[in-house]
């Protein structure tokens, strides 16, 4: 058993345990990557029938990866409570090390000057019940619209 498989065993038989949680930051490996994992652990609590989960991340570029950690790990808790039979709730997103470089100040300041766009929705195909039965196609964006950008954002490693 995984630790997706261990996450879901408990959330359909043990929600009220307070040990649910996975954790990806092996030290045997961390000497065979370039970059350790990023966001390392996600704690899962269920509240009545609610799902909520806490994601730690160890750092963060804000303009090249927060959009991407907040929609994955989002869609991860809505994945989950769908196959567990409960709400999805709150995804708290607690990050150590927040930051923003230099080069990316004049793209931020760019970016910033846009329009604010309506918030699309979110929608997960009802009928998957199964967590490995996810498909790319089991997932909609509605009403997504997005501002120009023909920039380069130059990542750190």
């Amino acid at each position: 058993m995984d630790q997706v498989d261990r996450v879901l065993y408990d959330l359909k038989h043990n929600p009220a345990s307070r040990r649910i949680l996975t954790n990806i930051y092996t030290f045997e490996d961390l000497h065979e990557m370039a970059l350790y994992p990023c966001a390392y652990s996600m704690t899962f609590n269920v509240s009545g029938n609610t799902l909520n989960a806490i994601l730690n991340q160890r750092s963060q570029d804000m303009l090249a990866a927060n959009n991407w950690n907040v929609v994955q790990y989002a869609v991860l808790v809505h994945m989950f409570a769908q196959v567990s039979g409960l709400q999805v709730g709150e995804l708290v997103h607690v990050i150590a090390d927040a930051h923003i470089y230099d080069r990316h100040v004049p793209v931020i300041e760019q970016i910033i000057q846009n329009e604010p766009k309506a918030a699309p929705k979110f929608v997960i195909d009802p009928s998957v019940n199964d967590f490995y039965a996810f498909t790319r196609d089991s997932f909609q964006v509605e009403g997504y619209e997005y501002s120009e950008f023909t920039g380069k954002i130059p990542i750190a490693v």
